[in-house]
């Protein structure tokens, strides 16, 4: 009868065994989904600072005199007014969370101040209204930012996919932020035909910062064509304001043509930043697969 005995922890042990490993497989699959689920809500976030931004700009430039901009941007506020309920259900999940990175009550009081920019906006200076869309923008970048170290990083384990994981929720959105003030600011200086003391010395400032993040993050990870592309777009927008937009008076660049080559940069860095996202789920889903054939090895 000690052959039954045997048998019977045998078949036991295989039964932890396969157990324990379903049960590792169980929590892959679903560090698998958290991370779809979160670059999800880090894509979302992407697309208002992005829309934002361009609103701003257009914002700029209309409180500056072009009229041109006026039905671009109320259609700008309506895709913005589209893409916020995306963000609900993302602060919904994150409020169960001891920490979260965005809850339900921070999101309607954005949506609040987001409102009152739209109703006072006609009634303010160009330089209060970059104020306030700053303002608005900032606090994306600040979700953004607590969900890339926060989440996706602790998702990924991975010091060699710190850095990307970086770029992607910090400083390369930092990036669209710097080109997007000084679209702003360039787009109103270039309807106004001049530019002054104050606005001189915030567009280089802003062109400065944006090399620098750009070197940052250049010195991340290997280049690929789309960084390529956004450092020439960058280094471009930069020669422009450095030779065309800080004179005092006489400036012939129109506000649409300045705002096309602004937005042109800036949309690279996005390219740029959605390639991040997919090389990050990539390298998510990576770490799963050796993972899982290293345990079923094992066993």
């Amino acid at each position: 009868m000690d052959w039954i005995l045997y048998a019977m922890l045998a078949l036991a042990g295989v039964i932890v065994a396969v157990s324990a490993m379903l049960q590792r497989r169980r929590r892959w699959v679903e560090a698998g989904m958290s991370l779809t689920k979160t670059l999800a809500a880090c894509r979302a976030l992407l697309a208002l600072i992005g829309h934002f931004q361009q609103h701003r700009g257009m914002s700029s430039a209309l409180l500056a005199g072009d009229r041109g901009f006026a039905a671009r941007l109320e259609a700008k506020a309506r895709e913005i007014d589209g893409l916020l309920p995306a963000l609900r259900d993302v602060a919904r999940a994150e409020s169960d969370r001891v920490h979260p990175c965005l809850t339900p009550n921070a999101l309607s009081l954005f949506q609040f101040h987001w409102g009152q920019l739209r109703e006072q906006l006609n009634g303010l200076s160009v330089e209060h209204s970059i104020a306030q869309h700053s303002q608005l923008i900032d606090q994306l970048l600040q979700w953004l930012a607590a969900l890339g170290e926060s989440r996706v990083e602790l998702l990924l384990d991975d010091s060699a996919a710190r850095g990307q994981v970086r770029n992607y929720a910090s400083r390369l959105p930092a990036l669209t932020e710097c080109l997007g003030q000084a679209r702003a600011l360039g787009t109103s200086v270039a309807a106004r035909h001049g530019c002054s003391a104050v606005a001189r010395v915030r567009l280089m400032f802003l062109v400065a910062r944006a090399e620098s993040l750009l070197s940052q993050a250049n010195e991340v990870g290997r280049r690929s064509p789309r960084a390529d592309q956004a450092a020439l777009a960058v280094q471009e927008m930069a020669r422009v304001i450095r030779t065309r937009m800080l004179l005092s008076s006489g400036i012939n660049v129109a506000a649409q043509e300045y705002f096309g080559i602004a937005t042109t940069a800036v949309d690279s860095v996005f390219a740029w930043i959605d390639e991040c996202g997919g090389e990050l789920m990539q390298a998510g889903n990576g770490r799963a697969d050796v993972r899982a054939a290293t345990q079923l090895q094992r066993v």
